[in-house]
């Protein structure tokens, strides 16, 4: 099935091919025989449309927190067809996702702030504490150099702002900590 241009709007040019940009309804995420998350579909005015995450990267992560039905638009490129036959329907190359519910979808790097109780502490390779989990599931990230001062505790209250991401796992963001209960962590000294 090839792309029907009067359901998605060309958008540019890059290295793969045409960039499309598809407004449609969340519908699911797609599995990899392995358990992972690969892909999602969407339905753009009634017809399917099959989004296929790239090897190695974190793509998921942006879809993890959507419930069926919630307005997603996404851009990709046109697949390769299926060697074997006909595709059973619209399917791309997932590039990036742009908008969620109309508003525009939130960038990884963009500050955050999370708030909630320390249900337990994070550990760096070396066996440093580099960080505290929250009850809200929400993980904040400080340098292991700057843990110990903050003397954070199992059960105190945290507030934290920095930039943030998802988690992997879908259970909350991770934030980088610039500020932790209203103070200002320094950077590390040169």
């Amino acid at each position: 099935m090839k792309h029907d241009p009067a359901k998605g709007k060309h958008h540019d040019k890059d290295h793969d091919g045409d960039v499309w940009s598809i407004e449609g309804v969340f519908k699911h995420v797609i599995y990899s025989p392995k358990g992972g998350i690969e892909g999602v579909m969407i339905e753009a005015d009634g017809i399917p449309a099959q989004f296929v995450f790239g090897h190695g990267n974190d793509d998921a992560s942006h879809f993890q927190h959507l419930s069926p039905g919630q307005r997603v638009t996404l851009e990709g490129t046109e697949a390769r067809p299926w060697p074997e036959g006909d595709d059973a329907h619209a399917v791309y190359q997932f590039k990036r996702l742009v908008g969620i519910d109309g508003e525009a979808a939130q960038d990884a790097a963009k500050p955050g702030r999370v708030e909630g109780k320390v249900v337990r502490m994070n550990y760096a390779r070396h066996g440093e504490a580099n960080g505290v989990v929250l009850d809200s599931g929400d993980f904040v990230h400080i340098r292991p150099d700057r843990f110990a001062p903050l003397a954070l505790v199992l059960g105190g209250q945290v507030q934290a702002s920095g930039p943030g991401r998802p988690l992997a796992d879908g259970s909350g963001r991770v934030i980088e900590a610039v500020e932790l209960n209203g103070q200002r962590l320094d950077p590390k000294p040169d």
